[in-house]
C-alpha cells in the first residue's frame, strides 16, 4: 500500500480545493493512503475527498491538539513541532503530490526532492528542478503510482 502526502496552501482558491476534493478521491480508489498537514485549505479538501470515497488520512498536525486537525481525518497525530512537522509529512509520504501552496509547501517539496522523493505538482507556481508537472488530478495520481 502506497502513502501519498498531498501538500498546499491553509487557505486556498476554490478552483484549487476542488482539485484537492479530486486527488483525495483518487488517492482513496486506487487503495492507497493520504498523508498530510491535517489542517485546512489544501489538505482539508484532499481529506475530504480521500474520506468520502471510503479511504484512509492521516493528518501530522503542527501543535498538541488532536482536535485542531480537520474533521475528515481518520488519524491525527499530534507532534508539537510547528512547521517543522513538514519533515514528518514527507518522510511518512511514498511520494507528494503538491497543489498551490506558499513557502511551508515550498519547504515540504524542497525536503522531499532531497530525500529522493517524487514530487508531483498540479499546476506548479515554482520552478524547481526535479518536480513533476501536470494539469489536473488524473495525471498527478497516475504519476504518483508509477
Amino acid at each position: 500500500m502506497q502513502y501519498i502526502g498531498v501538500i498546499g496552501a491553509g487557505v486556498s482558491t476554490e478552483e484549487n480545493n476542488k482539485l484537492a476534493y479530486e486527488v483525495g478521491k483518487n488517492i482513496s480508489e486506487n487503495n492507497c493512503i493520504l498523508v498530510c498537514g491535517g489542517m485546512g485549505g489544501i489538505m482539508e479538501e484532499a481529506s475530504r475527498g480521500a474520506k468520502e470515497a471510503g479511504g484512509v488520512v492521516i493528518g501530522v498536525l503542527p501543535g498538541h491538539d488532536c482536535s485542531e486537525g480537520n474533521q475528515f481525518l481518520t488519524y491525527a497525530l499530534t507532534t508539537g513541532m510547528g512547521e517543522m512537522r513538514n519533515f514528518l509529512v514527507v518522510r511518512f509520504s511514498d511520494v507528494l503530490i503538491s497543489i498551490s501552496g506558499e513557502y511551508g509547501t515550498l519547504s515540504e517539496m524542497a525536503i522531499a526532492l532531497k530525500e529522493n522523493k517524487k514530487v508531483v505538482s498540479i499546476n506548479p507556481t515554482y520552478n524547481i528542478k526535479g518536480l513533476i508537472e501536470v494539469s489536473s488530478p488524473a495525471e498527478a495520481i497516475k504519476e504518483a503510482i508509477e
